[in-house]
């Protein structure tokens, strides 16, 4: 009886699982998704970023068409031909420094310090006596505490 219920609302509705897996559409071997248009999960991530691309392209393309923008498309394109042919201008991508400590330049990584001097230290060094640090604490601590509490006088006489 159950069976025959269960039966019953698969035919109402008209959904019937799929007869055995589907593999993805770009045949990358792995299997895809109804959801994703048959797709697997890389596939179809690959997919959505190039259709965000296409319309930011088509978006940009729009504005350059508008006659504002047709001068100062000239002018690139004649900045980008004479930079060309200058190549000793271009310079490469600057590469991230290692963090190092600034006593005894060795490589800290994540476990550096920031003083408030400005400067990176590793454990060794990361107090302000261990490193001759030029901040004046004393001065700062003084600032601090004025700050936080403001000198406050009541009158001696009372005024009528």
């Amino acid at each position: 009886m159950e069976q025959e219920s269960w039966k019953m609302d698969k035919d109402e509705t008209g959904c019937q699982p799929p007869e055995g897996p589907i593999m993805c559409s770009n045949n990358c071997g792995f299997f895809g998704s109804a959801t994703n248009m048959n797709l697997c999960s890389r596939c179809y991530r690959n997919y959505v970023l190039e259709q965000a691309k296409s319309t930011d392209v088509a978006a940009a393309l729009s504005a350059v068409k508008s006659e504002d923008a047709v001068p100062v498309i000239e002018s690139n394109i004649v900045e980008e031909s004479t930079s060309s042919t200058a190549t000793s201008t271009v310079e490469p991508p600057h590469k991230q420094q290692p963090n190092r400590c600034f006593t005894c330049r060795k490589r800290v990584g994540l476990a550096s310090f920031k003083c408030r001097c400005g400067n990176q230290f590793c454990a060794l060094h990361r107090y302000h006596d261990k490193h001759n640090c030029p901040y004046d604490y004393r001065a700062a601590a003084r600032d601090a505490i004025a700050k936080a509490n403001p000198v406050i006088k009541a009158e001696k006489i009372d005024k009528i």
